[in-house]
């Protein structure tokens, strides 16, 4: 435990000019004083380790220090080589360079850790695209990722529904999802998201526009902005917004098992914890849910998958519908 912590510490004070203290004890969940200890003990250890002392004092690797990645582990270095989805680098154009750093990363490892790129790729794949599509890389997906690598401000041409619009934006991150890809960018002071196959036309800024000749098109990245967090926000958000009507249903236990698995899965164990605190199930067990869905269309195509399982209770309408279809249903197998 204290081994790695150890190298933790030299591995960061790589990375940085210096560190006080205290920013070395957050980041290492350590406090100060375990800090001052582990600096004597690298110091040592013959690792140059230097502190200034005072109000802008910290601590400091003299010489131009670097350390090789012998402390890896086997089960650090096949972690290593998972961090990525090869495909979603290929898409963005960092095939040839993700794979120089694996070279690098191989040339540095202990001779006895350099089959771990090749264990760990014949044991796990990562497939990002959805089933039953076509995976398809959009055409302007290698220069938005340029810019969101340098910050670089983008003129781009969007298609929203049938419109084509002009924005000027500030490309903060890229997102896969399900196959998909998604721009967060920050436009007249609030952060959106885009789909990138969308785009009709980029153009980074500082390639030739005077009004962009100080800065050379870069902006300054807001240091508060979270990527995971935002992105589990606008996603939270979208599931929500779609959701506008509502089915009553009861569901045998089977069906209450099942329903995650057919509609929107949130929404399914939203509405079954709700029934369960309120009235519970009845005395055959059945489980009556009121279920947030897209439209009466959408719930009828995903409903019908639970067959006997679940009994429409609301709309009229949409229970007229399941009877009818389970009365020519009944039909067909006479």
């Amino acid at each position: 435990m204290r081994a790695a912590r150890l190298i933790r510490m030299v591995l960061l004070l790589q990375a940085r000019p210096s560190m006080t203290g205290a920013e070395l004890a957050r980041e290492l969940e350590v406090s100060e004083r375990t800090v001052a200890r582990d600096v004597l003990s690298l110091s040592e250890a013959g690792v140059p380790v230097y502190a200034d002392r005072g109000r802008a004092g910290g601590y400091r690797l003299i010489g131009g220090y670097r350390t090789r990645l012998t402390g890896l582990g086997r089960s650090e270095a096949e972690a290593l080589f998972l961090s990525g989805v090869p495909s979603a680098l290929r898409e963005m154009g960092l095939a040839d360079a993700a794979s120089a750093a694996r070279l690098k990363v191989s040339a540095a490892l202990l001779p006895e850790l350099r089959d771990a790129a090749t264990g760990a790729a014949q044991r796990f794949h990562l497939d990002a695209p959805g089933w039953y599509q076509e995976p398809g890389t959009p055409a302007l997906l290698p220069v938005i990722a340029e810019a969101v690598w340098d910050d670089r401000r983008i003129a781009a041409r969007y298609l929203r529904k049938d419109t084509e619009v002009e924005r000027e934006l500030e490309p903060y991150g890229l997102v896969l999802k399900a196959g998909v890809w998604y721009l967060a960018a920050r436009t007249e002071g609030d952060h959106r998201v885009y789909r990138v196959d969308r785009f009709t036309a980029v153009e980074l800024a500082g390639s030739g526009r005077t009004s962009d000749a100080d800065d050379g098109g870069r902006f300054t990245r807001d240091v508060s902005f979270d990527l995971p967090a935002f992105w589990a926000e606008r996603a939270a958000q979208f599931a929500r917004s779609i959701l506008r009507e509502e089915v009553v249903l009861r569901l045998s236990p089977s069906g209450v098992r099942q329903l995650p698995y057919v509609t929107e899965r949130a929404a399914a164990h939203e509405a079954i914890a709700r029934a369960r605190s309120a009235d519970g199930p009845d005395e055959l067990g059945r489980l009556t849910v009121t279920l947030a869905v897209e439209s009466a269309e959408v719930a009828f195509a995903q409903l019908l998958t639970l067959g006997p399982e679940g009994e429409i209770l609301a709309p009229p309408g949409l229970r007229e519908r399941f009877a009818s279809a389970a009365r020519r249903t009944t039909a067909l197998y006479a």
